[in-house]
């Protein structure tokens, strides 16, 4: 179709757009432009039929307690998915006005405007078919991630507890109050400090050791003099085929104080191999430090395989040309491995072990399963070995629950996970790509 020799003005174009489509019938997209415009119009109907109450509502958390009158939670929701469209309609019209003004200057450039449905249809076919399977995986997380990380955004900053439980109370906004009692409050600070530092030492101890783990087992087996490679293959990879909700269970059971294997079988059987030690029964259950020790054993147990099998691919690509310049260069085996393969370990898989920290940082299955954070209390109703996500479980689910606490917890150690793990990530270059 020829272009006009009329001059579009791309200003003006993009000021007309404020009404999404305008702009884009003025550059004579009137398909295009009539779609944005019924967009709008849903948007605007929405707005007024809905919209404007549930925003409403979500600022005041409803005026009447009781079954038949207003839940404070529910109107808090229904505004977060309120807040959530107005948003994407906001970016939609942004987007609008950025095309009106460059299709305009694509009718001054002389540049091919599409018109037409055909054309528009063709176009997206050709171009745009990648953002059409895109859309829908954006929608999901919109609603299945972004969705629920506001709602836990906002009940962090009301006042849900078991003291206020809606309906039958209403909720009321109080603003970083439940911060602040995080650092303020004696029995919550108490229990903050030692559940936090726990967490630290299990995740760097916990995790270090099923690395250390993986990475040996995969250097001894990779060496050329080690025979029956598949069956240590086999051996390694046992405990990652076995559900780690059974291994746990299973282990929780042989560390029992008094019929468990580890104190009646695995502890003699250590006295009579090794005569001058003589280890007595441990209090693997009843004593914090022997059950912290426990489950950071059973944790490097149950996540060592999953290093060494990729620690093992990794092996297998490291030129053997590397390893026999070193040895002209007269550098030993300790030397060639932290020389060639500890630095190859490391460049590939960085991120990886990252995700293996930040994983056990969370990792809720092995606490709760093998003594339900206990023994005892630090507090806050915490356990002993409770780390920070299964006191945020206990928070939720005990006779006195304490939602918005538990959701400025857990704004915490989001904070804290994606603050380290960026800090990590840009420092090992990890998602920089060559060229």
């Amino acid at each position: 179709m020829s272009q006009t020799a009329k001059k579009q003005n791309p200003t003006l174009a993009m000021l007309l757009s404020l009404i999404p489509g305008l702009g884009q019938i003025y550059n004579k997209q009137l398909f295009k432009g009539f779609t944005f415009l019924g967009i709008t119009g849903l948007f605007v109907y929405e707005l007024v039929s809905f919209g404007f109450g549930a925003l409403t509502d979500f600022i005041t958390l409803g005026d009447t307690p009781g079954v038949k009158g207003d839940n404070s939670l529910f109107l808090m929701i229904i505004g977060t998915l309120q807040i959530i469209i107005t948003i994407v309609f906001l970016i939609f019209l942004i987007f609008n006005m950025i095309d009106a003004k460059r299709i305009a200057n694509f009718w001054n450039e002389g540049f091919k405007v599409n018109q037409t449905f055909e054309e528009h249809k063709d176009n997206i076919l050709d171009n745009g078919f990648p953002y059409l399977l895109i859309i829908p995986a954006y929608i999901f997380m919109t609603f299945a991630i972004i969705f629920p990380v506001l709602v836990t955004l906002f009940t962090a900053f009301l006042n849900y507890d078991f003291k206020n439980m809606p309906p039958a109370k209403l909720l009321d906004w109080i603003g970083f109050a439940n911060f602040a009692n995080i650092f303020t409050l004696s029995t919550f600070r108490d229990a903050f400090t030692s559940v936090f530092l726990w967490t630290l030492i299990w995740t760097l101890c916990a995790t270090t050791l099923q690395i250390v783990l993986g990475i040996f087992t995969a250097v001894v087996a990779h060496q050329p003099f080690i025979k029956f490679k598949r069956i240590f293959g086999v051996i390694f990879l046992l405990p990652w085929a076995v559900p780690a909700f059974i291994t746990i269970l299973t282990f929780s059971n042989m560390f029992n104080d008094s019929i468990g294997a580890m104190n009646t079988q695995v502890i003699p059987f250590i006295n009579k191999l090794i005569p001058f030690v003589e280890i007595g029964k441990i209090a693997w259950k009843t004593n914090p430090f022997w059950t912290k020790v426990a489950i950071i054993m059973v944790q490097g147990w149950l996540g060592f395989p999953y290093i060494y099998v990729m620690v093992t691919s990794i092996l297998q690509s490291i030129s053997e040309d590397l390893y026999e310049a070193a040895k002209i260069d007269g550098a030993n085996a300790y030397k060639r491995f932290t020389s060639i393969t500890l630095p190859v370990i490391f460049s590939v898989a960085a991120p990886t072990f990252l995700t293996q920290y930040t994983g056990n940082f969370n990792n809720f299955t092995m606490i709760y399963l093998f003594n339900n954070g206990g023994p005892g209390s630090v507090g806050g109703g915490a356990g002993a070995t409770d780390i920070l996500i299964s006191w945020i479980y206990k928070l939720t689910t005990g006779t006195s629950p304490q939602f918005s606490f538990a959701a400025a917890l857990t704004l915490i150690i989001s904070v804290v996970v994606i603050s380290v793990s960026l800090i990590v990530f840009k420092r090992t270059k990890a998602f920089e790509m060559e060229g």
